[in-house]
């Protein structure tokens, strides 16, 4: 049997979510959509705890081939220079701590990355970008983007279009110029971070996926791939074609 790409996955804090009673012994959760997604398409997803210890975190990611960003809570406005605004949500720091030193790590060694939502959030705040807090607020002409499952709408809703740029991997992926997506943010891209190019957009013109323009697998989507892999075939190709770029990379590292 060939060796599956191994691929981590963080975790969040279950008390930053939304409703949880505080009084819960402190725990980190994280949504199995992204697991079972990352197991379908040929990869082996683990679980990265948020631990204040970045030997073990070194430790441990240095044993993936590949990074994988889920969704969740707002990035707090700190990581990125920014006082928050009172549109911002609720925040967990101490994932952002561990979620962005993975970035930068995988970052400067070409580890491929595929970030989901608040993940392609992270690829940006990484890179040196900047959030809009709250897109309504901030982006002018801005049309809805939070379709949440807490306001009456289910998770695989296909909220909107995004038109792909030409010459982009998510264009190849997909093999369309157009494609219906799912929508779960009220924060954006406003500062593109260094290195990275818009590769997909929504109507009213917010970034809707990112690339590095080097070429590296370093992709960020907007929306929530992980509720549409089942009936799409190019999100399913999304999916493999991370898989197989991590399964690269380690084959590379291991030689």
């Amino acid at each position: 049997m060939a060796q599956r790409a191994i691929i981590g996955i963080p975790t969040q804090t279950l008390q930053a979510i939304d409703g949880i009673p505080e009084h819960l012994p402190l725990s980190w959760v994280m949504n199995h959509r992204y697991y079972v997604a990352v197991a379908q398409a040929g990869g082996a997803p683990f679980m990265i705890p948020l631990l204040d210890d970045e030997e073990a975190l070194r430790a441990m990611y240095e044993t993936l081939d590949g990074v994988f960003l889920a969704g969740g809570v707002d990035l707090d406005p700190p990581s990125y220079g920014e006082e928050p605004h009172e549109w911002c949500g609720r925040t967990d720091p101490e994932r952002d701590r561990v979620e962005l030193l993975l970035t930068r790590w995988a970052l400067a060694d070409g580890k491929p990355i595929l970030g989901v939502c608040r993940g392609m959030q992270v690829i940006n705040v990484a890179t040196g970008g900047t959030l809009l807090q709250d897109c309504t607020q901030q982006l002018p002409g801005s049309i809805k983007h939070d379709y949440f499952p807490g306001a009456g709408y289910e998770r695989d809703y296909l909220a909107h279009e995004i038109d792909l740029t030409e010459e982009s991997r998510l264009r190849e992926i997909f093999g369309a110029e157009r494609v219906h997506v799912n929508s779960m943010h009220h924060q954006g891209i406003c500062q593109l971070g260094e290195g990275l190019m818009v590769t997909a957009v929504a109507p009213d013109g917010l970034a809707e996926a990112l690339e590095t323009a080097d070429g590296r697998y370093v992709v960020g989507v907007q929306w929530h791939p992980e509720m549409l892999v089942d009936d799409d075939a190019g999100t399913r190709r999304l999916f493999e074609s991370f898989i197989a770029a991590s399964a690269e990379f380690g084959r590379r590292a291991a030689v």
